[in-house]
């Protein structure tokens, strides 16, 4: 069975062909920078590679983009659209209404719309993605996988917050977290590793986006994204954890409307608030080269990681291993280098030389003496939401 598996994020668009049961990736792309002039297309099918530059203004532009070159002659893997049998979307939110796999109708979308205050950067993405592949893959099942469908397993003492009860049970009002995909893929991947079932792990998933999970037995307990995907760490345009005092400031005495104070923390903060800078390999060199913006942006975020390093192995009462994920996470040495600095009462301790060495493999990055595994493992959310609408459709 020909799957394809979309996952729309804020800017950016991942779309690979898989041949389920047996996991075959037949073509994997990305559109990165949606909404720019300079948006990067990548497509590769085997040893090739196809790349170019050009404007790509939104997420249908580049939709139609995926489905042209799916049927390219030469570049794409089908020919014809009806080879797809099954569409498997990410999508972000799903609130309390979707804990599992689930083929998508029309009451499914009006919840995902439904959502979009929730997930502003990323639902609207999302459904935009479910529409146009609707239009063009007819003869397919529409499958939406949820990123807060792993995270139903955290008990209430972690998802309540400390208002009226009223809150919760009438307008569920509660932390759902997020990036659930990922976080479940990494974690199997990572018990699979460790050879133990019984596990206390941390999974640190670090992109534009950024979440943690404390994770015991392959369940999640805890993860630092909550109602929306908003709070916890230092992210691309996100400010994650902020006083909510500042936001009364601000539109109190700065007399911010809502909606700019909305805009403020999700598009306009995070690392490019603090550098002007959104991606995080501009930043690390201009922190290289002395930018003080860039290094203290770089040192605020693995200070972050750092707390919910030390208050999640606090809850899991013990760490077996901490694993860092997602294009920062794999691909940041510097990132990983500060989110482990000055842990060694924890057991956790760095090999640097190790953590220089890139690879698409499962690696290990701690030095001898640690107690905690430090583990490097590349995250494959589409592989995941593959195996999820595989097993719902078989």
């Amino acid at each position: 069975m020909n799957i394809l598996v979309l996952n729309a994020g804020s800017s950016s668009l991942k779309y690979q062909v898989i041949n389920m049961p047996a996991q075959e990736v037949k073509c994997v792309g990305l559109i990165e920078r949606i909404g720019l002039d300079d948006a990067i297309f990548t497509h590769e099918k085997g040893n090739e590679k196809y790349s170019e530059i050009q404007a790509i203004k939104s997420h249908t532009t580049g939709l139609e983009k995926i489905a042209a070159i799916l049927l390219d002659p030469k570049k794409g893997v089908l020919n014809s659209v009806d080879d797809i049998k099954a569409v498997g979307h990410r999508v972000v939110h799903g609130g309390n209404k979707f804990s599992k796999p689930t083929l998508i109708n029309q009451e499914v979308k009006d919840n995902i719309r439904n959502l979009f205050d929730l997930a502003p950067l990323h639902n609207p993405a999302n459904l935009m993605g479910i529409e146009v592949a609707e239009t063009i893959f007819t003869a397919a099942k529409q499958i939406a996988i949820f990123d807060t469908a792993f995270h139903q397993t955290m008990p209430k003492v972690a998802y309540q917050y400390a208002i009226p009860n009223i809150y919760l049970e009438k307008y569920k009002i509660r932390a759902y977290g997020f990036h659930g995909t990922s976080h479940k893929y990494v974690s199997e991947k990572a018990i699979e590793f460790l050879n133990k079932k019984s596990s206390k792990i941390i999974t640190i998933h670090l992109g534009n986006g950024c979440s943690m999970s404390a994770i015991k037995n392959g369940e999640s307990i805890e993860n630092s994204l909550g109602f929306g995907p908003m709070n916890g760490l230092v992210m691309g345009t996100r400010a994650g954890d902020i006083d909510q005092s500042v936001i009364f400031f601000l539109m109190k005495n700065l007399k911010m409307t809502l909606e700019e104070a909305n805009n403020l923390v999700q598009k306009e903060s995070g690392m490019k608030g603090l550098t002007g800078y959104s991606d995080m390999r501009e930043i690390s060199e201009k922190a290289e080269k002395g930018d003080k913006n860039c290094q203290d942006a770089l040192n605020l975020a693995g200070y972050r990681i750092r707390k919910y390093i030390g208050s999640y192995s606090a809850i899991l009462n013990g760490l077996d291993a901490i694993v860092f994920t997602a294009g920062i996470g794999e691909n940041s040495a510097i990132m990983r280098a500060l989110a482990c600095e000055n842990l060694e009462f924890l057991g956790i301790e760095l090999d640097t030389e190790k953590n220089k060495i890139r690879s698409k493999e499962i690696r290990e990055i701690q030095s001898e003496t640690s107690k905690v595994k430090i583990l490097v493992i590349p995250t494959n959310e589409e592989i995941e939401i593959a195996k999820q609408s595989y097993q719902l459709l078989k």
